[in-house]
């Protein structure tokens, strides 16, 4: 079984950035699509951003364009979320999930093969 864990979430003032990461286990990551979830108190969860298994083809909730950036280290079977120009709005836990189908983590179907257990990012104004 692959198991994740998010780490590097924080506090931080509104504008300034932290660098989310999601080590995986297991032989099988570098064969999963790869994405990042956000859950704030009292809202639904809501996808974020997503990766294919090579890096590509990502995608991006609108709310996160040009301030968040996802990518991939298969040799260190982690994934990242950088998240610049921080807003108070993006205060939530993060949540990384993996799926063998990218269709999958875009959508973020209830079929999600693994998640993580979350790491919380508070932005203060």
């Amino acid at each position: 079984q692959v198991q994740l864990v998010e780490s590097g979430g924080g506090l931080v003032q509104a504008g300034g950035s932290l660098r989310l990461s999601c080590a995986a286990s297991g032989r099988t990551f570098s064969s999963h699509a790869m994405g990042w979830f956000r859950q704030a108190p009292g809202n639904e969860r809501e996808f974020v951003a997503a990766l294919g298994w090579s890096g590509s083809p990502t995608y991006y909730a609108d709310s996160v364009k040009g301030r968040f950036t996802i990518s991939r280290d298969n040799a260190k079977n982690t994934v990242y979320l950088q998240m610049n120009s921080l807003k108070p709005e993006d205060t939530a836990v993060y949540y990384c999930a993996a799926d063998r189908f990218l269709d999958t983590v875009r959508a973020g179907s209830g079929g999600m093969d693994y998640w993580g257990k979350g790491t919380l990012v508070t932005v203060s104004s």
